[in-house]
Formats: C-alpha cells, structure tokens, sequence
C-alpha cells in the first residue's frame, strides 16, 4: 500500500509524517538515501528499524539524521507504514538494505536524534532521489501536476522509484510525503489506490513562516518565487497592497489551497495541524484508521517519544504588526473561515 502525506509546507506535515514513520510495517525514503547516491543497500533495507531506534531528539531538522523525507514523520512511526527516506532522497546509490529497513530504523530511533536542523537519520521528502531517478518535474514544477502530465516514461519511472523501495524494505505501507503543490492529480494516475492525508494549517501562521525559510523566494515577487503567476484577481490584490511582502506570502497559501481544494478526490483525509497539537492521540487514530494501520504496542512506544507542543501556533500574532495581520486576515478569510479558523 502507497501512501501520501501532503500539505502547503510550514504546515505540520512533518510532525505527522515523522510519528507514522516510527510503525514498524511502515517504510519510507531516509535523509541519506536521498543526499548519497551510493548510500548502501543495507542502509536502504533498514532505514525504518535505524529511525525507530532513534529518539526523536537526535533525528531533529538541522542536524544529520535519518527520518521520512519531510513532513509525515507521526505517521511514519507506524508499524505497517513505509516510506523515502532522507538518505534514500540524497544518495542516488542508497544502499538497498538501508532502502529495504527504513521503518525499521527510523522507528528505532528516537525522535531527539532524528530532529531536523541536525546530524539525524530522518524520513525525506526525497526530492534529490526523485531528480536523480524520476526527473525535476515532482521536485520544483510552477503549477498543480495532474493527471494530463503523466507520460508512459514518467508513469514507469515512478513505479519503479516507490515499488522498487517499497519491496527492499519489505514494509506492508509505503508512506512519502509532498509539500507545496498537491501533486495528487498525477500521482493518482500512476498509483489510483493510493491514499492522501493533508495536513492544513491556518494560513496566517503559514505564511508567516514561510517568510522566515532562508529557501523563500517570494521577495523576489512572482516572476522569481516557486508558484508561477499570480492569478489576475490575486495579482491586483498585491498590487492594491503595495506589493506587501506579507501579503503575497498569504497569496501563496491562498494559491496553495485553491490547488488543493480542486485536487481533492477518491480517499482523502484532511486533518488541521492545531487539532493533531489539541488531541495528539485521538487524530493520530483517526490517521491510523483511514491508512488501515492498527495502533499497535511498538507505535505506542514511538508515539511515546513525541512531544507535542503549540508554542508557535499563533507565532504570528507576536511577528506580525497589527496593520500587517490586518491586511492578511483580510486577504484570506474567506480560505480561514472555510476551514473552521477564528478570524
């Protein structure tokens, strides 16, 4: 089974992939099969039991780790979930044992030591590994993928990239996750039974975030950020601010979400980030339930290791002046107020 943690970025998708990966059934890309294309096969085979091993602490951003490829790392602490990780992403020769084990060894590794920002074995959003084997077009497209992209050569290269690692790892549930664009249009044409699980985030809190990414593009407006062309009513709306930094940051959520709304079909669950921070346990059953996972003892004790902390949910109340707040509530309340977010 091939599943698919998606959201805008900034959005939690991370902390959710990150707990599923630690499911012993569950496998994924890890951080050095995506940065090394030799990363041994061994590594590849036995990337799930080396992060499940690993405290979460060690496995943080930011620090060299082994973990999912970005954003679900919850989910992939799941037994039966599989996915890239970020050593099977970076290295284009990602050993196959580690490839077969990524569940495994992200599931025994902590979540300290497979914390981003630093030295970690982490799952990865595998975009290097996708460039390297499928090609650039899923890492940095302009606009949604959909169905209508997908080519024979394309189709048979990404079914050879997810099955070929899922089968390695022997993982029942293959769990990648994708930010910015949905992508599910495409991918649903190559992989129709997959299923999705978005993870959304209030905009405001996004955007702001985004502002902060040394990977943000938007200061250079939309002729030179990640997103294509502003849509006209979108574009005279910047224009109107003043061409407002922090207006355009909400535009790209904005674009985001209009993305995902129109990709949304077949089996798709989308879950709030601030009520998986709320109610860990209780949305991360519901996750479960939906991917077909049981929550069993050895996801109790990696869901254990988590802690799970609003601190920064309403960062952007304290990093936003009040006229900048104004102007962005105002841009996205009709996206907030559809998705149940106080105004």
């Amino acid at each position: 089974m091939l599943s698919f943690v998606v959201g805008t970025g900034r959005c939690g998708s991370t902390l959710v992939h990150e707990v599923l990966a630690r499911h012993p059934d569950v496998g994924f890309i890890s951080n050095l099969d995506d940065k090394y294309a030799r990363c041994p096969a061994a590594i590849r085979r036995r990337s799930g039991m080396i992060y499940r091993r690993t405290p979460p602490w060690l496995n943080a951003k930011g620090r060299p780790r082994f973990a999912p490829s970005e954003g679900y790392r919850a989910l992939a602490r799941h037994p039966d979930v599989g996915f890239i990780s970020n050593l099977d992403d970076k290295y284009a020769r990602c050993p196959a044992a580690i490839r077969r084990r990524s569940g495994m060894i992200y599931r025994r590794t902590p979540p300290w030591l497979n914390a981003k920002g630093r030295p970690r074995f982490a799952p990865s959003e595998g975009y290097r590994a996708l460039a390297r084997e499928v090609g650039p077009l899923l890492v940095d497209p302009e606009r949604d993928l959909r169905g209508e992209d997908v080519t024979p050569w394309l189709a048979a290269r990404l079914r050879a990239f997810f099955d070929g690692r899922a089968e390695a790892e022997g993982s029942p549930h293959y769990l990648h996750k994708f930010t910015g664009w949905p992508r599910t249009g495409l991918l649903r044409e190559v992989f129709p039974a997959a299923k999705v699980v978005h993870i959304v985030r209030d905009g405001r809190a996004v955007a702001n975030s985004f502002l902060q990414m040394p990977w943000w593009r938007g200061h250079l407006g939309p002729s030179g950020w990640h997103f294509g062309p502003l849509p006209a009513a979108y574009a005279q709306e910047w224009e109107t601010s003043g061409r407002s930094q922090v207006l355009l940051a909400g535009l790209a959520w904005k674009l985001l979400m209009d993305a995902y709304d129109q990709a949304r079909s077949g089996d798709w669950l989308e879950i709030r980030y601030e009520d998986v921070l709320d109610n860990p346990r209780k949305h991360f059953e519901v996750m479960l339930d939906f991917l077909g996972l049981p929550w069993t003892p050895a996801f109790e004790r990696g869901f254990a290791r988590h802690s799970f902390t609003g601190s920064r949910a309403a960062a952007y109340q304290r990093d936003l002046t009040a006229a900048q707040l104004s102007l962005l509530t105002g841009s996205l309340r009709t996206h907030l107020e559809a998705r149940g977010y106080p105004l």
